[in-house]
Parts: C-alpha cells; sequence; structure tokens
C-alpha cells in the first residue's frame, strides 16, 4: 500500500502509457456480463492479427492478476499458461506471428481466485508486447456474484 494506493493500481496505471505496436484484435474489450462464482471458469478467445508484411516477434504475455491466465492457441497446441508479471507465473514468450498472419489468445478469468470478497465488478488486463516495445492490451470485465 502507498498511503490508500495499491501497488497493483500503479502497476496497471503505468501500462497505459506503452507504445500502441503493429498487433490488431478482433476485440480488445470482452464482457462477460454477470457470471457466478458457482459456474467456475469463464474465457474468451481473442483472434490477434499482424496486418503488416514484416514479421512481429512476440516478447510476453502478462495478465493484470493470478486471477486470470492466458494461453496462444496453433491449432491443437495450446502454449502457457502466462500470467502475472512478478507472481511466477510465466510471461516470457519467443513467437513469431508472420505478416498477414493471426493466432488466438485464449484468457481464462478465475472468479473464485479471491474467495468470497472477489464479488463485484471485474476489470483485468493481458498485455502482448512485441520486440520493438509495441503493447496490445486485451481487457476482460464481468460482474462476479
Amino acid at each position: 500500500m502507498w498511503w490508500g494506493r495499491s501497488r497493483q493500481a500503479s502497476v496497471l496505471s503505468g501500462n497505459q502509457n506503452n507504445p500502441k505496436g503493429s498487433l490488431v484484435s478482433d476485440a480488445t474489450i470482452h464482457d462477460f456480463g454477470t457470471i457466478s462464482m458457482k459456474n467456475g471458469n469463464v474465457s474468451k478467445v481473442f483472434k490477434i492479427s499482424n496486418p503488416t508484411s514484416q514479421d512481429i516477434k512476440l516478447k510476453s504475455i502478462a495478465t493484470s492478476c493470478m486471477c486470470t491466465t492466458a494461453y496462444m492457441l496453433q491449432g491443437s497446441e495450446r502454449m502457457g499458461p502466462y500470467g502475472m508479471e512478478g507472481m511466477g507465473g510465466m510471461t516470457q514468450m519467443d513467437e513469431v506471428i508472420k505478416g498477414g498472419e493471426s493466432k488466438d489468445i485464449e484468457v481464462v478469468y478465475d472468479p473464485n481466485a479471491h474467495g468470497p470478497a472477489g464479488v463485484g465488478a471485474v476489470d483485468r488486463y493481458v498485455d502482448i508486447k512485441d520486440a520493438s516495445g509495441g503493447v496490445l492490451r486485451l481487457e476482460i470485465k464481468a460482474s462476479v456474484t
């Protein structure tokens, strides 16, 4: 804590200043609406694309909270889980998205991760960073009951 301001809040607000990269997504925000803890995990697959003619090297996928994980999907292969930076989860990667190519990123949210105190509005992020320093941010929202 930093006089009423959590460390996580300052980390998240700092990410908003990252440069936008060349990657694009079919959607960058998904709202699950109202979800119940008793029903367990929810997930959303985002399609990310490289609209350029140059290859883009991905360096990391990091989530904003340990309740959220991300996976890169390639055919039947599921790479990950990628998690929150600095909390023991994997974030580093060495993948290339060729010019004109797309890949799927599955974002999984566990509404039970915070226990009974985890009810209410939730807003989580997944930052996909490329070798040039560009960032594509995916966001999920929910109201947990």
